[in-house]
């Protein structure tokens, strides 16, 4: 059998690690600022981050709150910390899907003005200056997302309905004790 001649004309073979391939994912680090995220996982995380943080808060705040009283305001500003820094966290992956500064994160400063240009802004397709695309979104991120029009809707629903609610009870009552006489 004939050794394999080495060519020193042919071009190079090897594959470099640091140059996203076309059709390739970025991986998913949850608390770096490295990479990219698209609009729904931008909501997902988000809602997720806030309910673990709102739970944590509560049994903390709970816990702590029966033993000092005192101490649950500033139980309060300990947990906002950690949250706001995850918000401008994920805004930062979320403007680099854009191919924008992660500065722009500051808007999540501004109540709900970040997260709705957040959430309209389209990713760049394929690679930019900030990594290769996001991964697809999973049944778990559509969920999570999803939660939070479910509860808006149900919110705005519950706002309308129970005062029609107590005036019907109400006038019902009224009726009742009229006819009573």
């Amino acid at each position: 059998m004939p050794e394999p001649t080495f060519n020193q004309y042919a071009a190079p073979a090897a594959v470099v690690e640091d140059v996203p391939q076309s059709g390739g994912h970025a991986e998913l680090n949850y608390f770096d600022v490295a990479g990219r995220i698209g609009r729904l996982r931008y909501l997902a995380w988000l809602i997720g981050g806030g309910l673990i943080i709102n739970v944590i808060a509560a049994v903390v705040g709970g816990v702590l709150g029966a033993i000092l009283p005192s101490l649950v305001s500033f139980i309060g500003l300990v947990v906002w910390i950690p949250s706001l820094w995850f918000s401008i966290l994920v805004g930062i992956k979320r403007a680099h899907d854009f191919n924008a500064s992660g500065w722009l994160s500051i808007l999540s400063l501004v109540p709900f003005l970040g997260t709705l240009i957040f959430a309209v802004i389209p990713g760049t397709q394929g690679p930019n200056n900030y990594g290769a695309a996001p991964p697809p979104n999973t049944w778990g991120v559509r969920v999570l997302a999803a939660i939070l029009p479910v509860i808006a809707i149900i919110g705005i629903l519950a706002a309308i309905a129970i005062p029609q609610y107590k005036a019907y009870t109400d006038k019902a009552r009224a009726a009742q004790a009229a006819n009573a006489h």
